[in-house]
């Protein structure tokens, strides 16, 4: 009996310590599956924000992208624009070159021939003095008329020698007088002709040089827009190239992040692994621990009963030594060949 107490008291001691180091185990664990959650939220909360990060400066690159297509495409507009500027402004200096060469052509003939015609007025109309009026001088209607009225005098009516002297001097001096008239009015109106051809040209030549300062004009707003949006595009292309190398920034801390949380999970998994392991040790400690005890149970019964069995054959055979009638049990107790089951 007392064997049987000191292995169950053994039993007890192991069990209890085994119990102990489990608890002691299970402590342990339990702290580095705290600290490995809460490391996880702290993970995945920073995860969360890095990924928003990088929606949002996706989104903003996106944008610029945007920008940079628009502003590509209306540079190319107002390229084209000032391409066809300067195409028109090229034509327009080369109508010049040829219009200005006519206009200064047009201006020395229109000089040259009233410097002319101013010459033959003094040469022949003479002083007012020697005139009846300077009207007559110009008038070749009435000088025509009076010439041939002269002539036809000369040719009808009987004049005296005297007379007819006068009136031949007197046509001579109309004829001279119209020929001089008739030569000026001819330049009279080659200078009017000329001068049409000179102011009509001059207003050319103003709308020509309007249209050159008017091109020029547009041509230099249009150059200063064009340096801005090229200014602007380079803005652009630099805002991007700093939003890419963000964005790659946050790749590379999203890989990092990933690599902790792999890292994390492989921990995980070995706790919950070993923690599995531990249950299953646990669970076939006590299934052996039940059995040990089942199996003493069983031996200290047996001893028992094979005590008591002993016991009652002593009994019969004392009786049966006595003479003592004896029972069929107390018959198979001496007699049979094997124990108490």
């Amino acid at each position: 009996m007392a064997r049987d107490q000191h292995s169950n008291g053994s039993s007890n001691t192991a069990a209890t310590a085994a119990t102990t180091t489990a608890a002691r185990n299970n402590n342990t664990r339990t702290q580095n599956l705290n600290s490995t959650d809460s490391n996880l939220k702290t993970l995945l909360d920073f995860k969360k924000s890095l990924l928003e990060e990088q929606k949002e400066t996706d989104q903003r690159i996106q944008e610029i992208n945007n920008k940079i297509e628009s502003t590509k495409m209306q540079i190319d507009e107002e390229r084209s624009q000032l391409e066809e500027l300067r195409n028109k402004l090229k034509q327009i200096n080369e109508q010049k070159d040829t219009e200005y060469t006519r206009f200064m052509e047009l201006k020395k003939s229109l000089i040259e021939v009233r410097d002319e015609m101013k010459k033959t007025v003094d040469d022949k109309a003479g002083s007012s003095a020697t005139s009846k009026s300077r009207r007559d001088r110009f008038d070749i209607a009435n000088l025509s008329k009076n010439l041939e009225q002269i002539e036809r005098d000369i040719q009808t009516k009987k004049l005296s020698k005297d007379e007819e002297r006068k009136l031949v001097a007197r046509s001579k001096e109309i004829a001279t007088k119209l020929h001089g008239l008739k030569i000026i009015h001819k330049k009279e109106e080659r200078y009017r002709r000329i001068s049409s051809q000179y102011e009509a040209l001059k207003t050319k030549m103003n709308s020509i040089f309007d249209q050159k300062t008017e091109f020029g004009n547009k041509i230099g707003t249009l150059k200063a827009s064009l340096d801005s949006l090229l200014n602007l595009r380079e803005e652009l292309y630099e805002e991007r190239r700093k939003e890419i190398h963000g964005i790659r920034e946050i790749a590379a801390k999203l890989e990092m992040v990933e690599t902790q949380l792999n890292a994390i999970e492989f921990r995980r998994s070995r706790i919950q692994y070993s923690e599995h392991r531990q249950r299953r040790q646990k669970e076939t400690d006590e299934r052996r621990t039940s059995r040990y005890e089942v199996s003493q149970e069983r031996t200290k019964r047996n001893k028992e009963n094979q005590e008591r069995w002993n016991t009652l054959k002593e009994v019969a055979l004392k009786k049966m030594s006595n003479g003592e009638k004896l029972t069929f049990d107390e018959m198979k107790l001496i007699f049979g060949d094997s124990g108490p089951e």
